[in-house]
């Protein structure tokens, strides 16, 4: 199953991330590395949020994440949400029959 983690960032966010980043790149990488994290990144014009889409069991893979991550817990972040997402074709996912 996969999962998105959004996050709704603060004004100024890409200047303020700067003292948090290398803690949440490494966080970021170990998720990666154990096969959870696939894909993440802020959104731009404006950077208002960022998306991060985990695979797991459950969602508990990214809410533990979010709880975790230093610009959740140094207040970059306002708000974050994780929904599964049920993804139908694409690569990685098996093709659907017509």
């Amino acid at each position: 199953m996969f999962f998105l983690l959004t996050y709704t960032v603060i004004p100024g966010y890409l200047e303020a991330r700067q003292q948090y980043r290398q803690q949440h790149i490494q966080l970021a990488n170990e998720a990666a590395q154990r096969g959870e994290l696939c894909l993440g990144g802020a959104l731009s014009d404006p950077t208002d949020s960022a998306v991060l889409l985990f695979k797991g069991g459950s969602d508990e893979v990214a809410k533990q994440f979010a709880k975790s991550d230093p610009y959740v817990v140094n207040g970059l972040v306002t708000n974050w949400t994780v929904r599964q997402w049920n993804i139908v074709i694409g690569a990685g996912v098996a093709p659907i029959g017509v």
